[in-house]
């Protein structure tokens, strides 16, 4: 399989006396699909010798049951605001009987660095994540900074007369510590993990666990969508995605598509897959494809349909993709998503125990397996619509709670997490129809998107109400949390720029627009910026063609972080920099020297601008995003609190992301290693119907990060 497409990701989850309970509900899940005379006969042995040689929980365990529900970028403000206003009745009843606060996010407050931190209880220089990019050091190329993919074919016999093919994976993690439900099922706690971020490659556990952000499409990018047009063809390209130009013959359009690398002959690029598409009138066409007929209907999504491609004699690989016609007079359109690995068929480990996702799909058929599902890019290159946007977000949220309630009637005892990512997506498309200033805010607004997130908030709430049904008593903790809040994003600021500006690096003017800084003379370079909150020392001895002297770079990070942190926006005359955070100060751990060596804290209304963040360097620093990708979490951590909410009172203020982790493994009487970061939080009983205390979002800054 390919290497990673990183512009796409960018541009853009029981105690002693469980075991029986736990031993019952894993035949129940997998039975059905494993040797079922093997498990049945091979059980009981298995079960005695569980039971002889786990070890126990020290501790007596607080609860038979912990339950967390992740609602991805989730803000405090906002969800303070429409509790006030009587807009989310069932978190405000979680609140009732347990507590509300703010909850501090990590520096910086992104999906991959925060969620790494949740699941291990580490600061990001223990756990080794820092951005969703990092440069290579050789190359300067970013490259993605959780996982690593590299693919072979291996099959019998000579040249063209192979059979028996089938694709090698070398999936490398590189997170680094481990997952507090190791430690869980260390002890013999079961674990249900359900799409928590950074969880690719899966990891093994007493349990199961379906992994989510970094799962590759079919291709193996981040996820590279399709459209298929008649329309005259343009020098533009389409950032994750491809635009195909076909012919209309008649009636009749053909087309190919694209799939994954061909690992004997590289040179032939990938394979592709012919299919049709028969126009039947003007809002319905029928679809052609692996020889078979699927009708496709204007402006609505397929179900999920099954594309197989051939690898030598006898072997193929598999994925799922949907389609949608896009208009079909006066030109013809198609969309395609990418093409997800098919979970009832994985073309590689997707989850632990590998039947898991197959069981999943065999119980409640096809799902979205790409890390990043909801395709964000569709919407911003203006392939899709809002509307379009939206049901693909609904769509996934729907397959997310049959997995998470499935996960919950299985596991009455242990863990069970599971991540829903709509509304951290749903929030960065739609922000510019709840910020009234925003430059990609149409004139009028459609009636229908008006409230989109509001309307998220609500379904979420919903989503929360029908998670504490199945939550009831006093044996079970539930919280809901998110890993970092939302902020709007009008303005980018081009670092690359800025640090052109001021000598700090140079740029071959003919190449200035390339991607991956290939425009940069690294001979006069002394520093960078790549990724959404990094700039980079180019150190000798650290980076290939390093310039800066070791006993140097001291000075010259406190020279550009000074200079950085009076950054004034020209058209609006405010500060776009809240805080500069060296990394030697703000991390803790082995892997710090991996960082950035300064992480920008951005005031609210500012981000880094599109071209910095993959290597591009424009002519102004700032400008104006009018992308429908409009809201933004790459920020400074106070700007964007998450949330923690919980059916029992949790005593501490300040709670922190860091804190999760040991706090989840002192509930169920496990040691907490001395290698994590986070405090344990003191969780008392239910308040019986009394308000809890709603923190300020102030309360939740990066306390431990010092500001450069």
């Amino acid at each position: 399989m390919a290497s990673m497409n990183s512009f796409a990701l960018v541009l853009g989850y029981i105690g002693p006396g469980a075991g029986f309970a736990l031993a019952g509900s894993f035949l129940a899940i997998f039975g059905a699909l494993l040797s079922a005379v093997s498990m049945i006969l091979f059980w009981p042995v298995r079960r005695a010798v569980r039971a002889l040689t786990r070890n126990k929980p020290p501790g007596k365990p607080r609860f038979k049951r912990v339950v967390v529900l992740g609602l991805d970028g989730l803000d405090h403000g906002l969800t303070s605001r429409l509790l006030d206003e009587g807009k989310l009745p069932n978190l405000a009843r979680l609140r009732d009987t347990g507590n509300f606060n703010s909850l501090a996010s990590t520096l910086p407050p992104i999906s991959p660095v925060a969620w790494s931190t949740f699941q291990t209880g580490v600061n990001p220089g223990k756990h080794n994540i820092f951005d969703f990019l990092t440069p290579d050091e050789t190359t300067y190329r970013p490259k993605l900074s959780s996982v690593e993919i590299r693919s072979r074919t291996k099959g019998f016999g000579v040249g063209p007369l192979k059979f028996l093919r089938r694709q090698i994976h070398d999936v490398r993690m590189l997170r680094k510590s481990q997952p507090f439900w190791s430690v869980l099922s260390e002890y013999g706690i079961f674990n249900c993990v359900i799409r928590v971020p950074i969880t690719f490659p899966p990891e093994r556990l007493n349990g199961v666990q379906l992994s989510a952000m970094c799962v590759p499409d079919l291709r193996g990018t981040q996820g590279t969508f399709s459209q298929y047009t008649t329309c005259e063809r343009s020098d533009g390209h389409k950032t994750g995605g491809e635009v195909h130009y076909v012919a209309r013959n008649g009636d009749t359009i053909e087309c190919e598509l694209v799939g994954p690398p061909n690992a004997d002959a590289p040179e032939a690029g990938e394979m592709r897959l012919p299919f049709s598409v028969q126009i039947i009138s003007s809002d319905q066409a029928e679809l052609t494809i692996n020889g078979a007929k699927h009708r496709i209907t204007l402006g609505r999504y397929t179900d999920w349909i099954t594309v197989s491609f051939r690898i030598g004699w006898r072997s193929s690989v598999q994925g799922v993709c949907r389609f949608m016609l896009l208009s079909v007079e006066p030109e013809f359109n198609l969309y395609v998503t990418p093409i997800h690995i098919d979970p009832a068929n994985p073309a590689m480990a997707i989850g632990y125990p590998k039947v898991y996702p197959i069981y999943l799909a065999k119980r409640q058929g096809t799902y979205a397996t790409l890390g990043l599902a909801e395709d964000t890019w569709g919407l911003s290159e203006e392939v899709l619509e809002d509307q379009h946007f939206l049901q693909q977000c609904s769509d996934i949220d729907i397959e997310r709670e049959e997995m998470f309630f499935d996960g919950l009637e299985k596991v009455p005892e242990g863990f069970c997490v599971c991540v829903f990512d709509g509304t951290d997506r749903m929030q960065h498309m739609f922000w510019r129809y709840l910020d009234e200033s925003h430059p990609a805010r149409p004139p009028q607004v459609p009636a229908a998107f008006m409230t989109a997130i509001e309307d998220l908030y609500g379904r979420m709430d919903d989503l929360v109400g029908r998670t504490m049904a199945r939550c009831d008593g006093e044996d079970t903790l539930l919280m809901v949390l998110s890993d970092h809040g939302f902020n709007t994003f009008r303005r980018g600021v081009d670092l690359n720029r800025w640090l052109e500006e001021r000598g700090y690096l140079v740029v071959k003017d003919s190449e200035r627009t390339r991607d991956s800084l290939a425009g940069v003379d690294w001979s006069r370079t002394r520093a960078f910026a790549l990724g959404l909150t990094g700039i980079y020392i180019n150190l000798e001895g650290r980076f290939e063609q390093g310039i800066v002297k070791p006993e140097e770079a001291g000075d010259l990070r406190d020279e550009i972080a000074a200079e950085l942190r009076t950054l004034l926006d020209p058209q609006t005359g405010e500060t776009a920099i809240k805080s500069v955070y060296q990394a030697t100060r703000a991390y803790r751990g082995p892997y710090k020297e991996n960082a950035p060596d300064l992480i920008v804290g951005y005031a609210g209304g500012y981000r880094v601008s599109w071209d910095a963040a993959v290597g591009r360097t424009s002519t102004e620093v700032f400008s104006d995003n009018t992308k429908a990708w409009s809201g933004d979490h790459c920020v400074d951590p106070s700007v964007v609190p998450g949330v923690l909410f919980a059916n029992h009172a949790i005593q501490a203020d300040n709670p922190r992301l860091l804190d999760i982790a040991p706090t989840v493994l002192d509930l169920f009487g496990c040691p907490v290693p001395d290698y994590m970061d986070g405090r344990v939080l003191p969780v008392g009983e239910r308040n019986g119907g009394t308000s809890g205390n709603a923190r300020e979002p102030e309360a939740a800054s990066h306390r431990e990060a010092e500001v450069a």
